[in-house]
């Protein structure tokens, strides 16, 4: 297939990646770049570091992975494990479910590096797409789309392409030349809790936990929380303000910390080893961005977290990032086929088709995603404390109710 425009990609992650497979299956000549290691060498497996938070693919992840390729979400679809609801942990050692969905809709729980080395795959097969790992992005013209990046060996690499995609997540180096550009409005904001990753091992060869759930130590200002993995572990997230992260160092203070709070996850974990992970696993930050326009012209579009970057707690980060980029090709088709109905693909738009489509993006996807980054700041006051509150039990026991028999007219957020 000959490529009638050229698209340089900025950032090869889940989204960067998905977003190279998208414009390699419309007929763009494809750059992907990414300023880490290719992670499916094995001389790399050591760079996973114990900093990202397990993801959470729903429906809305699916839907872009099976736009693409229905094979390919079979593929990722037997490597999740599903969640049903929420388990929720008493400092008694009680345990309470509480299901998301009253038709059975769930979540699902899939590690990153296990996603991000499918799309990696599944990028590598098109012909259209050139990978470039250990290249940082360094400076672009958004105008005339001169690219220039760095490798690992201090050599400059530069391109010219017809788009420019900032897929490189929060710190987008790409949208910051954005905004030297348009008139952005932009924010961003820490909040006042960080997080720590730990594990769970298997028990007698089996999940120490039922599999099937999220599991919540809900402890009204902090939480930890925990998610299945296909090897029977589960991945374990301390979040707490950072106040108290400062007062919890020594091996003594993290044990005793754990017997408080979470004693019957300590006695999984292993006090051992929760004391290994917490002194040796860095504490991360969270953070989140809104900012609007999401593009430059015909020239420039960012995606995923460059745009719209949010706290973990709705699970949706990714599958938003997806959206990201199912939404935008669907427009792209659209206007296409105004013109072209007997062709996808979109690399035979022209500038001022282009220039809608991606106004068009930026117009949908803006409201959108601010909506869900509020929601996911929200969502964290409700599973740290108000999943133990009766007053919220009795409400989505209602709201359950009244889905169930008026699914159209009362829609709880978590099916939205």
């Amino acid at each position: 297939m000959t490529a009638e425009r050229s698209v340089v990609i900025v950032g090869g992650g889940l989204v960067g990646s998905l977003t190279a497979c998208y414009f390699a299956k419309r007929g763009w000549k494809v750059d992907l770049f990414e300023k880490r290691p290719d992670i499916r060498l094995p001389e790399n497996a050591h760079l996973v570091e114990h900093r990202s938070i397990n993801l959470a693919i729903s429906e809305r992840g699916f839907s872009a992975l099976r736009r693409l390729n229905p094979g390919l979400e079979r593929q990722v679809k037997a490597l999740v494990v599903p969640m049903h609801g929420r388990m929720i942990h008493s400092l008694d050692g009680k345990q309470t479910s509480q299901a998301y969905d009253v038709f059975g809709r769930h979540i699902n729980s899939v590690g990153r590096s296990t996603l991000i080395k499918i799309l990696l795959d599944t990028v590598s097969s098109y012909s259209l797409v050139t990978l470039h790992f250990n290249h940082e992005f360094l400076e672009a013209d958004l105008d005339s789309g001169h690219v220039t990046f760095i490798n690992d060996k201090g050599e400059r690499q530069e391109m010219i392409a017809d788009l420019i995609v900032g897929a490189d997540g929060a710190y987008s180096k790409v949208r910051q030349r954005m905004m030297a550009k348009v008139n952005m409005n932009y924010s961003q904001k820490y909040i006042e809790h960080g997080y720590c990753e730990f594990s769970m091992p298997a028990l007698n060869g089996d999940y120490a936990i039922d599999p099937n759930h999220l599991h919540i130590w809900p402890r009204g200002s902090f939480m930890l929380i925990a998610l299945p993995n296909m090897d029977k572990t589960f991945t374990c997230t301390l979040f707490m303000p950072w106040s108290q992260f400062e007062q919890v160092k020594s091996e003594e203070e993290i044990a005793k910390f754990f017997r408080s709070y979470f004693p019957d996850a300590l006695e999984l974990m292993g006090e051992k080893s929760v004391c290994s992970e917490y002194a040796r696993n860095p504490k991360g930050s969270l953070m989140y961005i809104k900012c609007t326009p999401y593009t430059y012209k015909s020239h420039a579009v960012i995606l995923g977290d460059a745009a719209h970057a949010m706290v973990p707690f709705y699970g949706q980060g990714m599958n938003c990032g997806f959206e990201d980029v199912e939404a935008l090709d669907n427009i792209m088709l659209r206007i296409l086929h105004e013109t072209n109905p007997d062709t996808d693909n979109t690399c035979l738009l022209d500038e001022s088709q282009m220039q809608r489509a991606l106004d068009e993006y930026s117009c949908t996807r803006t409201s959108d995603a601010s909506a869900i980054v509020d929601l996911a700041l929200e969502n964290y006051i409700e599973m740290r404390s108000r999943v133990v509150n009766y007053a919220y039990l009795f409400r989505k026991k209602l709201e359950g109710i009244l889905h169930k028999f008026v699914p159209k007219t009362v829609i709880p957020l978590y099916t939205m």
